[in-house]
């Protein structure tokens, strides 16, 4: 549709000029369309584009000179991925599809909410999009006052996200607060997540999303010579023990003996990353491009569980290893030519999401009234 001759009042009815929410790349204005639809519209900043290109000239130059004055530090990878990716971000349209895409490919999570898009209103600079109103994730008087869960967000976001990385290999990779927000469902009255901003995202290979599936259940369980393998295969070389505590930010005390049995202390959420930046400069030349964002993805789910106070939780990790259990099939399925290996494969699957699911019914029992019931009696016989 083209906006260049026509009126504000032409489209809507009204148009706040205060923005919701503004960024470095855009702000968001609430306006009211003609059928009485209240839409949200996301309006780049005029000179963005041109600037951008000035900054990644600016960036290139800085990163070079850290580099000749300080060889053991390399961040070459950073301009890599800011050269690719704000294109992309500075696309309203490739936005508009991948909410799109999202969308759809979670449409079986009744507790996820992406606004819908309005295509004949938008172009590549202006995104007009469904309105819709909630909490940011971190705001925890906000989730108390309207009766949500915390728990109950902590586990959808980390099962979609689970979802996302190691079934799906389309990932959302800016989910800081503002991007994600609550809400009791009108409808409904079940809460739901609303997830905005969808211009960053990552593609994942399928051979790179299975080896990230087996070291994350290598993880979770403490099997050491697996972390190394799959560490080694992704990239990290002799650094793999670094990159297991870049990639789950736990100790290598806590690596080692799984962490899904470990809790995790204040010490370790406080680490001094800046003793090992050399060394960890050297593991983010080495691993795939594409592991960079999921690293940074990694970092804001962590720190909306700190915030939430639900890291660490045996359900999330319940989800994750369901999630890699079944890339893990579903990849063997598709090399696989024979109709009995398939069924192998099938079985053992099978098998493995039934011990996860009993074992997270045990979990949910062991937590209610008639769990806690069963342990006094228990106890009393005793």
């Amino acid at each position: 549709m083209c906006f260049f001759f026509l009126q504000l009042s032409d489209i809507f009815v009204s148009f706040d000029e205060t923005p919701q929410g503004a960024a470095s790349l855009a702000q968001v204005h609430k306006a009211v369309l003609h059928d009485g639809r209240t839409v949200a519209v996301k309006v780049q900043h005029p000179k963005v584009q041109r600037q951008s290109s000035q900054d990644i000239v600016v960036m290139e130059v800085l990163v070079r000179a850290v580099h000749w004055l300080f060889p053991d530090f390399a961040f070459m990878w950073l301009l890599e991925e800011a050269k690719k990716n704000m294109p992309l971000e500075l696309d309203f349209l490739n936005e508009g599809r991948n909410a799109e895409k999202v969308a759809a490919m979670l449409a079986h999570h009744r507790f996820l909410k992406v606004p819908q898009i309005h295509w004949d209103l938008s172009t590549k600079r202006i995104l007009t999009m469904e309105f819709t109103e909630g909490g940011q994730v971190n705001d925890l008087d906000y989730m108390k006052k309207n009766g949500i869960d915390v728990n109950e967000i902590s586990q959808n976001l980390g099962q979609m996200y689970s979802e996302m990385i190691f079934v799906q290999g389309f990932v959302h990779c800016d989910p800081h607060p503002g991007n994600v927000l609550v809400r009791k469902c009108p409808r409904s009255n079940r809460s739901q997540i609303i997830l905005l901003d969808h211009g960053l995202y990552q593609v994942l290979d399928p051979s790179f999303r299975v080896d990230y599936s087996r070291l994350w259940l290598c993880l979770i369980r403490g099997d050491m010579p697996g972390v190394e393998r799959f560490s080694r295969r992704l990239g990290a070389g002799d650094l793999f023990p670094l990159f297991a505590c870049v990639l789950t930010a736990r100790s290598w005390t806590s690596v080692n003996a799984g962490i899904s049995c470990v809790p995790v202390t204040d010490t370790e959420i406080r680490t001094n990353a800046a003793l090992y930046l050399p060394q960890i400069s050297d593991l983010l030349n080495r691993i795939p491009r594409q592991m960079l964002l999921l690293l940074k993805t990694n970092d804001l789910l962590r720190g909306i569980e700190t915030t939430l106070k639900t890291r660490a939780a045996s359900s999330s990790f319940i989800h994750m290893s369901i999630c890699c259990i079944r890339a893990v099939a579903r990849y063997k399925r598709s090399k696989c030519s024979s109709q009995r290996k398939r069924l192998q494969i099938t079985v053992s699957e099978w098998a493995g999401l039934m011990k996860l699911r009993l074992y997270a019914l045990f979990l949910t029992l062991k937590g209610s009234v008639i769990g806690q019931w069963v342990s006094v009696l228990l106890g009393s016989a005793l």
